[in-house]
């Protein structure tokens, strides 16, 4: 008999109108012959609770998370992964054969396997990490926990970036120091990965970059940027001009969309199809 019932996944959000990972899930599923269908949902902070129980109710195989959620949808779920309860955030639920939700955070997963794409280890690397939000503290867990000698966190707030080196220090094996982000910041020579962990240099504001000392880039670093729109950012553009090895966000984010991608239907997707999906999606939206 013909089945007629697609496997539903998606993420919830508010605001969410801007969020393209159901057009590059999509794709995904249809490259694999999958019948499983992505919806961008809005979530008022209030419904949060209803739209958990609501995997239930509609048999979801699971859900992304995005702001404001992914701290507040922690008591409703049943298990953590390591790097989840960590990093104190959830963006991928699994609801499990055996009923229970499970909470992963792919964001710094994705990042770490763009920085194994282009060859880049992190076991005894010393990183310096520009900013000290989300992403940042998501990918800090991750390059701790993937092995880094030393994370030393810039930000404008001191506080913010003495919070996350704490952490580290207290739930990884990795050194971890805190310093301001003063005009210009000077990067130590000895960072081995550069990390932009900010907004800075997004669409429409792609005319704009770190402010850093760019005579601290070295062509031994590896330079990376979580910006994926554009995805040669002028951050990076600036550093492979200074030599170093650039990384972009695109890579992460398509990643970190495989990542979940996996977990909800134990199948790798195609990271090409993925990227270039992405990639003509924020094209599109300068048109």
């Amino acid at each position: 008999m013909k089945n007629y019932r697609a496997e539903l996944v998606g993420v919830f959000g508010d605001p969410v109108e801007g969020n393209p990972t159901g057009v590059t899930m999509e794709a995904a599923f249809a490259d694999k012959g999958l019948d499983y269908r992505y919806l961008t949902l809005k979530v008022l902070p209030a419904d949060l609770e209803d739209a958990m129980r609501s995997l239930y109710v509609l048999h979801m195989r699971g859900i992304n998370l995005t702001m404001p959620h992914k701290i507040k949808v922690l008591p409703l779920l049943d298990e953590l992964s390591e790097a989840a309860r960590i990093i104190g955030a959830v963006n991928t639920v699994v609801l499990r054969e055996d009923g229970k939700l499970f909470g992963e955070n792919t964001d710094g997963k994705g990042f770490v396997q763009a920085l194994h794409h282009r060859g880049v280890t992190l076991e005894g690397k010393n990183i310096t990490l520009l900013g000290a939000g989300g992403a940042a503290k998501a990918i800090a867990v991750e390059c701790a926990l993937a092995g880094a000698a030393s994370i030393t966190v810039v930000n404008r707030t001191l506080e913010r970036a003495q919070e996350l080196a704490d952490t580290l220090k207290k739930h990884t094996k990795t050194e971890a120091y805190s310093e301001r982000w003063e005009s210009r910041h000077q990067i130590s020579g000895s960072t081995d990965i550069l990390i932009n962990a900010t907004s800075i240099g997004m669409y429409p504001d792609d005319g704009q970059k770190p402010d850093i000392d760019p005579e601290g880039i070295t062509p031994e670093m590896v330079v990376a940027d979580v910006v994926f729109d554009p995805a040669d950012t002028l951050f990076l553009k600036e550093a492979a001009m200074r030599g170093a090895t650039p990384v972009n966000g695109l890579g992460m984010l398509a990643r970190q969309a495989a990542l979940n991608f996996k977990l909800w239907t134990g199948v790798e997707p195609s990271l090409e199809v993925m990227e270039e999906t992405l990639r003509r999606e924020t094209e599109r939206k300068k048109i």
